[in-house]
């Protein structure tokens, strides 16, 4: 009788990374740096609306334009978006997965053993989702225009305005903000700690830092449907 032999494959090193918790967590960081990089790019060119419509509306322009005449036209921006998207898809599904294996991981059976979750986690987890639903209108909003019933496409400074005419729409934006300034306090220093770049004498440095972070990057953001609610912006 012949035995049948079954080579059994070798699990991939991306693949064997991503199913390891301390991989899941490295994903998590290596992809919120990448956002945290965007999300300061993105605030420097959002707080170009101080200086008028001539100015926002031509840095509209030119970021479709980087990369020029190595890129074609737009394809810097959407190379930008692709990047972007994975890493936010990438750190939401590591960040899912990561939260089902701390809950899995939990004694079930008796209510009064069970861990509380941190506030830093409880903080993490509603903060991402709360980001998550508003990244989705966001888009909806000011890149397809598609529940912006004032807006015109190429004109990026007057989309904006009539956006934050909406008091329900400013609202939602600084709660979002809001939730993103506690989620990158938190999630600087969790990344920091996941890539190894805190110690004992750097702890207090990168606890400023991420409070510094955080605070600059919420005032910024708000900053603008502020400005068009009090008229600086119109």
């Amino acid at each position: 009788m012949a035995l049948a032999t079954r080579t059994e494959r070798t699990p991939s090193l991306i693949g064997s990374v991503w199913r390891s918790t301390v991989g899941k967590k490295a994903v998590m960081a290596v992809t919120g740096v990448i956002m945290l990089a965007y999300l300061v790019a993105h605030m420097l060119g959002n707080l170009k609306v101080f200086f008028g419509a001539g100015e926002f509306n031509h840095y509209g322009a030119w970021i479709r334009t980087v990369g020029e005449p190595f890129l074609h036209h737009a394809w810097f921006l959407w190379i930008a978006r692709v990047v972007l998207g994975a890493a936010v898809v990438l750190h939401g599904v590591a960040a899912f997965q990561l939260s089902r294996r701390d809950l899995a991981a939990r004694p079930s059976k008796y209510a009064h053993t069970r861990r509380r979750a941190s506030y830093a986690t409880r903080t993490m987890r509603w903060g991402g989702v709360i980001l998550g639903l508003f990244i989705v209108w966001h888009i909806l909003d000011l890149t397809t225009l598609t529940v912006n019933p004032n807006a015109e496409e190429g004109r990026p400074y007057e989309n904006l305005v009539a956006s934050f005419d909406r008091p329900p729409v400013t609202a939602l934006y600084i709660v979002a903000m809001l939730a993103l300034g506690l989620h990158i306090r938190h999630g600087f220093w969790s990344a920091a700690q996941t890539l190894g770049a805190n110690s004992p004498r750097r702890d207090r440095l990168f606890k400023t830092l991420a409070n510094a972070l955080a605070l600059v990057l919420t005032c910024g953001f708000i900053a603008v449907p502020v400005g068009v609610m009090t008229g600086v912006v119109s």
